[in-house]
């Protein structure tokens, strides 16, 4: 006897079902409306793109090919799925640059894969939903960046107060580690694995993240990642740096201290008062849009500004602890990443929504734009007689002609197997006609719903209330009236 193939996931990866796959439609669709709103526009590119085409920006570098799923195609291109949507879009604009109009608004939804070690709530493959305007070095741009995130996290459902949008400048940072002598090109590495350390503060705690600025930092797997090599003193200065209250009136007075008396430094602040400048004009004031230096982003190709969008509050897991959302998107300023495709200089700036990670958290406050998104099933036309199959077709065939969806049962099993078929698919209504029926030329129409609340009803229920459920659950109509029999149930719920 040949040996059954074992059914199994692999790691980091996850199924979707009918009703996860409706509420991220749901979801998706107010995201695309708010883009479309600030003049955004869609476009889409390929899972796969050439290996050096997307570049090597990825934070992690635990894993074969430095976090990237690669292979070699049958010419020895390497080709690589993309770990983000905005190294493709560089790419499309490069290649497209002469017929784009400038600057270049566009959205972009799909999913992106990262080669990485699994964990809880870290998955292989996941979906992001992106915004990117590309030809503007403006501010402005990165103000208005800043402003829709706000303006989609609210058209979802989530309060004001319950998020904020963290904004930060690469440059500032940047210029703070010039002033502790890890400037130039030969310390690229190390300040890169301080960026790498800084973005896991919410995750580490300030304990975590001044291990890994110094020698490194052994987990609770006993996996040891290596550190940047700071010396105490200088990994203070930035945990300091981190530390700071620079928002509001704060901001201003940042560039007399001595780690901000460098031009980058300096030019970084500038453009965060502009920003804040942009968005307090607007009317989007420090409790949507704020400062917060301890947003750095963990990927290389941020220039600029950068953004956060962080959930604030809490809800109680599956242990009843407290658990915190946290952050649900974010990107930056990345001047330098079309430019790797052409000779001129092309500024760009883009957000980024992790599309699972805020699709859990708006489930958690019973949000109406993905709990409306929950799908009904069809409505499900019982086989009573196998040799009255064509009538029955004939009855599905009348409801989909209606612009109702419904469904032929194809299984072999008796009625009660049937209508509990129809609970499973979340359906509303079941189509019964037996020979009594088709003899008087009826129909009985069943509320499955209704039908469940009968069932359950307390035998203590008026005799009146009873028998007004029992109509409501099921009646009998002519053929005729098959389709507005089966709305007056639909329109019920």
């Amino acid at each position: 006897m040949t040996e059954k193939t074992k059914a199994r996931l692999p790691r980091g990866f996850a199924d979707r079902a009918a009703q996860d796959l409706a509420a991220t439609n749901s979801m998706m669709n107010i995201i695309r409306k708010t883009y479309e709103l600030y003049g955004f526009e869609g476009v889409e590119t390929p899972f796969i793109e050439f290996t050096d085409a997307l570049g090597k920006f990825l934070p992690d570098l635990d894993r074969p090919n430095e976090g990237v799923f690669s292979f070699q195609d049958d010419d020895e291109q390497w080709l690589s799925l993309r770990y983000d949507l905005t190294a493709p879009l560089a790419r499309y604009v490069a290649e497209n640059f002469d017929a784009l109009p400038k600057p270049y608004r566009s959205y972009r939804a799909g999913y992106v894969f990262r080669n990485e070690k699994p964990g809880p709530g870290r998955f292989r493959q996941f979906m992001q939903f992106d915004a990117d305007t590309v030809g503007s070095s403006s501010p402005a741009a990165d103000a208005e960046i800043c402003m829709m995130a706000a303006d989609t996290l609210e058209a979802l459902g989530i309060k004001r107060g319950d998020y904020v949008i963290k904004v930060n400048n690469r440059k500032v940072l940047d210029g703070v580690m010039e002033s502790i002598g890890l400037g130039g090109a030969e310390n690229a590495g190390r300040r890169l694995t301080v960026l790498r350390a800084i973005d896991k503060l919410d995750r580490l705690g300030a304990d975590g993240v001044r291990q890994l600025l110094g020698a490194g930092r052994k987990d609770e797997s006993g996996d040891f990642t290596k550190g940047a090599g700071l010396s105490d003193e200088h990994a203070r200065n930035l945990l300091s740096f981190l530390n700071l209250a620079s928002h509001d009136a704060d901001l201003a007075d940042m560039k007399m201290l001595p780690s901000f008396r460098n031009d980058l430094a300096s030019a970084g602040v500038d453009e965060l008062l502009q920003i804040r400048g942009l968005c307090q004009a607007a009317g989007y004031g420090s409790d949507r849009i704020k400062v917060d230096m301890s947003v750095v982003r963990g990927l290389e190709y941020y220039t600029g500004p950068v953004f956060e969008a962080e959930l604030t509050f809490e809800v109680k897991g599956e242990d009843g602890k407290p658990i915190r959302f946290g952050s649900v998107g974010g990107g930056g300023r990345y001047d330098g990443l079309v430019g790797r495709f052409r000779e001129e200089s092309v500024p760009a700036t883009g957000f980024s929504i992790g599309v699972s990670r805020l699709l859990a958290a708006l489930k958690a406050v019973k949000s109406a734009s993905v709990e409306g998104g929950k799908k009904r099933g069809p409505v499900v036309v019982l086989v009573m007689d196998k040799d009255q199959l064509t009538a029955y077709q004939s009855h599905v065939s009348t409801l989909r002609q209606a612009g109702i969806a419904a469904e032929l049962y194809l299984g072999s099993s008796g009625m009660n197997a049937q209508l509990k078929y129809a609970d499973k698919r979340g359906s509303v209504v079941a189509v019964i006609q037996g020979t009594n029926e088709r003899e008087k030329g009826e129909i009985i129409i069943k509320d499955l719903i209704a039908g469940a609340e009968l069932a359950s009803a307390s035998k203590t229920m008026e005799r009146e209330a009873y028998l007004a459920l029992k109509e409501k659950a099921q009646f009998a109509v002519p053929e005729a009236d098959l389709v507005a029999g089966v709305k007056k149930v639909l329109g019920r719920y």
